[in-house]
């Protein structure tokens, strides 16, 4: 049965609410709140809501917020230093991950390219674990959060190159090498273009109208939405051009108003990403794939934090803050979930191996999520002691 999308916003901010209780109650993250939530009531539970698509969509609104935000907290030189730095080690650690994936997949039999693509879809970290659970004064002010910033948008544009050789090889694979070119020239470009209209359009409307709240609230949303859908158009991420927007205003004074004003609306739409995420899982899959899921999201967890900690660390990184990084981003990525649906969209893949990535990107944010939670300092700690904003 069909339900409006305003009662299926009613099952799942009120289910949220009870779940997000029940959570805290028994001292569990919030984000393992959300997931659950969308497994018991989406189309593989109860099938109380069924929409997931959508739901989905929408959620990944709360992604784009969240490279906005984080944006307008970083000057553009201290980005472009941190890329230098983090260039080495996003490199490197792509190629383990992806070696070490590809290798235990084709240990289970599953063909070459389901291998390859499964362990593509294992090169990178989660941007919304990695950044949500940081502090916020760590994330903005501190080295580490420099370090994770700059290594996470490195890997969010090679997983732009993931994505768009899969929606190549889905169509006309000979345009493939001029779609990578075209995009690739497309970064400095979107970059220089909104440099010209944040210095001749948007800084003089906020500085002659910036009495009205309302008013810079909407310039905000518009700056972010339309530099994400101008970065979607030039062959880049949605993700890519709000973070773009994002640093571009961060000059601006009125840049702390924007970022403090734009966070429950964040928190709103991550809240919906998370559901999906567990919406869209097929739990009778689990008894075909549940064996090299285990083994793959284990493998994660504990190469990652080691192969940080050993990049970090050779870089002259002290080793306590290496395994703070290697820790934060021992994970899978929502990318990973985005190869996995494109691929087995296209007919790339197997339906097991799509259920392959989804299964284990799940387990690594449950798991991940927990490691952090309980033994690093986050806004959503359960100890008084790690809890920090």
């Amino acid at each position: 049965m069909d339900v409006s999308i305003t009662f299926s916003f009613f099952l799942i901010f009120t289910g949220a609410a009870i779940f997000a209780s029940l959570a805290l109650a028994t001292r569990q993250p919030l984000i393992i709140a959300y997931i659950a939530l969308g497994a018991c009531i989406g189309p593989y539970g109860f099938s109380m809501v069924t929409d997931t698509q959508l739901l989905a969509e929408i959620g990944h609104i709360g992604i784009i917020f969240l490279l906005f935000l984080l944006g307008l907290d970083m000057q553009p030189q201290a980005l472009w230093a941190t890329l230098r730095k983090s260039t080495v080690v996003a490199l490197i650690s792509s190629l383990i991950f992806l070696v070490m994936a590809f290798s235990v997949v084709r240990l289970f039999g599953f063909s070459n390219l389901d291998a390859l693509i499964v362990g593509a879809a294992m090169m990178f970290s989660s941007t919304i674990i990695g950044i949500k659970l940081l502090p916020t004064t760590v994330l903005h002010h501190k080295h580490i959060g420099e370090l994770m910033v700059g290594l996470l948008l490195l890997q969010d544009l090679l997983a732009i190159m993931v994505l768009m050789v899969l929606f190549s090889a889905a169509g006309d694979s000979s345009d493939m090498g001029m779609d990578l070119a075209l995009s690739m020239l497309g970064l400095p470009v979107l970059g220089g273009a909104a440099l010209l209209v944040v210095r001749y359009v948007l800084l003089p409307l906020i500085a002659r109208f910036d009495r009205f709240h309302e008013y810079i609230f909407l310039l905000a949303l518009g700056w972010c939405l339309g530099m994400a859908e101008a970065a979607k158009a030039l062959g880049l991420s949605e993700e890519i051009g709000a973070f773009i927007a994002g640093i571009t205003i961060a000059t601006s004074p009125i840049s702390q108003y924007i970022a403090v004003n734009l966070k429950p609306l964040r928190d709103f739409f991550l809240i919906l990403f998370f559901f999906a995420v567990g919406a869209r899982f097929d739990l009778a899959m689990l008894e075909q794939i549940w064996l090299p899921a285990v083994v793959l999201a284990v493998l994660v967890l504990t190469l990652k934090p080691v192969t940080y900690r050993w990049l970090f660390k050779g870089m002259s990184e002290s080793s306590n803050m290496a395994w703070d990084l290697g820790f934060r981003l021992g994970q899978a990525s929502e990318f990973s979930l985005l190869i996995a649906y494109v691929a087995v969209a296209a007919g790339l893949i197997s339906t097991e191996a799509s259920m392959l990535v989804q299964a284990t990107t799940i387990i690594t944010l449950l798991a991940s999520s927990y490691i952090v939670v309980l033994n690093y300092p986050t806004p959503i700690a359960i100890s008084d002691r790690l809890r920090r904003d």
